[in-house]
């Protein structure tokens, strides 16, 4: 196996970081056009989340689909070919003849970037040793960040300078194309890859679902995720309407406090060997939880510091939940990781609806109180996994 720090360690970790980037670039470039959508379409928030929430839910949708090809086919060519496909019907989002046309492409897009993030922590799991594979867990987590950040930012940044959405898909998934060229180049091939044998995808999958080890650490991930990505989008129509009345590129530079995400999950690896995996996470939780309440201030400064809280607290969670998924599993690791990120983008999907009565009953401040019971439940849920942890701890010591 591949050890921390050589030559091809970070071969494949910047490889797949780099995969993971044009990833995120292309599945958020449109939430900040989302208000842009909505005045062009004459939709609710809620309508043109659509944009943003048919690529998550395609997204879903292909994980366990992927997953279970890349056990049997190999990791590295699914994780290409899929990425590829994807950046190509990202080009043609740019001709979308009207808003039903764009959020089915969006959705099948969703799908077929979905190739990658099902079988990048499952090629790790199988390539790294243990150390280096929570390294490159953080760093995979932070490209993630990185990606997002940079489609939300351009995406509103390009809109703007061009005058109309469509170019913002046109540039981006282009400018991804040429990067694409890169991974081939890069990514090593598998060397302890062993096909997963046939017909057992059904059995392996509820196994990982009735794993209590597993379980707990997925409904983690989903909740936690459906609360931050979506409070994003409805700060953006909080922000971009009157008395502030940002314009999508100033919206898109919102997007830069996912740098405390980068940041957090960077720092992972070092803070869960310093304090264990599980009170990292629920540590990462507690802050979230209180770095929301400053949506409920009127002042700008104090939204922004309240998302760059959360940003961090959020990505700390998520590579713990990660890292303890792939550590928890010894069989079908690709697909272990891929329930995960079901969890995670399905979530992502259904946070629009579940914060939009919190929105018209309160605004910022109703979001806030969403936010907060939904931490809550994954507070205890993190609980529950450190008991785990706990026993063992305390069995290995015997």
């Amino acid at each position: 196996m591949t050890d921390l720090n050589t030559a091809l360690w970070w071969r494949a970790t910047l490889a797949l970081g780099l995969g993971s980037v044009l990833v995120f670039v292309n599945l958020y470039v449109a939430q900040p056009l989302l208000p842009w959508l909505a005045r062009d379409f004459s939709l609710s928030a809620l309508g043109a989340g659509w944009a943003l929430s048919a690529s998550t839910l395609g997204l879903a949708a292909g994980l366990l689909f992927w997953a279970r090809i890349a056990d049997r086919l190999g990791r590295r060519r699914v994780m290409l070919g899929t990425l590829l496909v994807a950046l190509l019907l990202g080009l043609s989002l740019a001709w979308a003849p009207g808003f039903v046309s764009l959020v089915l492409l969006r959705g099948l897009q969703g799908f077929f970037l979905a190739g990658l993030p099902a079988t990048a922590v499952a090629y790790m799991g199988e390539e790294f040793t243990p150390r280096a594979l929570v390294t490159s867990i953080g760093i995979y987590i932070a490209a993630n960040s990185l990606g997002g950040i940079a489609g939300r930012v351009f995406g509103g940044l390009v809109a703007e300078l061009a005058g109309h959405w469509q170019a913002s898909f046109l540039l981006l998934s282009g400018i991804s194309l040429l990067l694409w060229g890169l991974l081939p180049r890069l990514l090593p091939p598998s060397r302890c890859f062993v096909p997963a044998p046939k017909g057992q995808g059904s059995a392996a999958l509820l196994a990982h679902v009735r794993n209590p080890l597993l379980w707990p650490v997925y409904l983690v991930g989903g909740l936690n995720f459906m609360v931050f990505l979506n409070q994003y989008t409805y700060v953006a129509f909080h922000l971009s309407a009157p008395p502030i009345a940002l314009a999508p590129a100033a919206l898109g530079l919102l997007f830069l406090t996912y740098l405390t995400g980068t940041l957090a999950s960077g720092v992972s690896g070092v803070l869960v060997r310093r304090f264990g995996l599980c009170n990292t996470l629920l540590g990462a939780i507690g802050i979230m939880a209180l770095g929301s309440l400053g949506l409920l201030s009127e002042r700008l400064p104090v939204i922004i510091a309240s998302l760059l809280i959360d940003s961090f607290a959020f990505f700390l969670s998520h590579a713990c939940a990660s890292s303890w998924v792939g550590r928890s599993v010894t069989q079908d690791r690709a697909l272990a990781s891929s329930l995960y990120l079901v969890f995670y983008y399905a979530g992502a999907s259904l946070g629009g609806l579940y914060l939009y009565p919190f929105w018209l009953a309160a605004g910022l401040p109703g979001v806030t109180l969403g936010l907060i019971a939904v931490m809550t439940v994954t507070g205890f849920l993190a609980w529950r996994l450190r008991g785990h942890e706990r026993r063992e701890m305390a069995s290995t010591l015997q």
